[in-house]
């Protein structure tokens, strides 16, 4: 098993160099400045001044000097710094990415847990009135843009109904002691923690569906009922656990989406994560903040689908590293 790990995180290196290296060139590629901004927002009109400014980010080197330079820094763990708020990159990420990672771990396990429980359920009612609820729903969430379900969400609960707040993290202004704030913290959190998680929970559901339906045509399933175990038992201990190896296939690979779609709605309900500061990044063209994101969040994306394989692998002793 450690060297399974070992070369897991192996992999990982040179696929974090070309992240940075592909990233790299794009944003160069791309139109406009941080420095073109100041001049739009009439911060600085001298030319001498950009020029100097310039020269003090290192941006007037060569492209190849400066993804050098840049490969150099990553390696000595520094992301650069961020001209938008005059401070490290790696500190600005660190205080962004706790709101981030506790929206997709939370989104993740209401997807699981939805998309796993109805997966299950239509399988067993498969053909009847809960199998054609169930896939009418997925079809749903699926297909609904996840802003559009967020907006939607809010209006209905936190507008009409006031059950949860409009959006942030945090009520403003209130004192709550380490109980109350982590309670407030859930509040603020269902409705984009749901909004982001349906759509997943759809996908998990037409696939342990139609999973569970080929695991019980197979043989030890058969074998399992003729010995006279209870349906239940079939289900849960025998069909549900070999059914669930292609949902953790495809949580690995949805981790990057996720990822991708909390800006969206860490923007619908102003939700203070890296998806919020990777959007104020680009519109503002604060390049060394969207590449420390794009890194970080590769870098994150890595390591959960190595996490997943070795999950995987645990399932299912069958399969061996070779």
């Amino acid at each position: 098993m450690r060297r399974i790990v070992v070369r897991r995180l192996a992999q990982i290196i040179p696929l974090i160099f070309a992240v940075i290296v592909l990233n790299f060139v794009l944003i160069h590629l791309a139109p406009g400045s941080l420095f073109d901004v100041m001049t739009s927002e009439q911060q600085i009109t001298d030319p001498k001044m950009l020029d100097q400014l310039r020269h003090t980010y290192g941006v007037d080197q060569p492209t190849w000097v400066q993804l050098a330079k840049y490969i150099w820094s990553v390696m000595r763990l520094d992301l650069g710094f961020s001209y938008r708020q005059n401070a490290p990159v790696l500190d600005v990420i660190m205080q962004q990415l706790p709101a981030t990672l506790i929206l997709m771990l939370s989104a993740t396990a209401i997807a699981l847990l939805v998309g796993v429980t109805a997966g299950v359920l239509a399988s067993v009612k498969v053909n009847t009135l809960w199998d054609n609820l169930i896939s009418l729903g997925a079809v749903f969430f699926f297909a609904a843009p996840s802003f559009w379900l967020g907006i939607m969400m809010t209006v209905l609960f936190a507008v009409k109904l006031g059950w949860f707040p409009v959006g942030g993290m945090r009520t403003i202004g209130a004192d709550h002691g380490a109980l109350a704030g982590a309670l407030d913290v859930m509040d603020h959190l269902v409705l984009p923690a749901t909004a982001l998680g349906l759509f997943y929970a759809a996908t998990y559901a037409r696939v342990m569906r139609a999973s569970m339906l080929e695991v019980f045509r197979l043989d030890f399933v058969r074998t399992a009922r003729a010995k006279g175990l209870s349906r239940g038992r079939v289900v849960l201990a025998h069909v549900m656990r070999n059914a669930l190896l292609p949902i953790v296939t495809l949580l690995g690979l949805q981790l990057g989406t996720m990822l991708g779609g909390s800006v969206v709605i860490e923007a619908v309900f102003s939700w203070p994560g890296i998806g919020s500061l990777l959007f104020d990044s680009v519109m503002s063209r604060n390049f060394p903040m969207v590449l420390g994101v794009l890194v970080l969040g590769s870098l994150l994306v890595a390591v959960c689908n190595a996490t997943v394989d070795l999950l995987y692998m645990r399932l299912d002793p069958r399969i061996r590293a070779r």
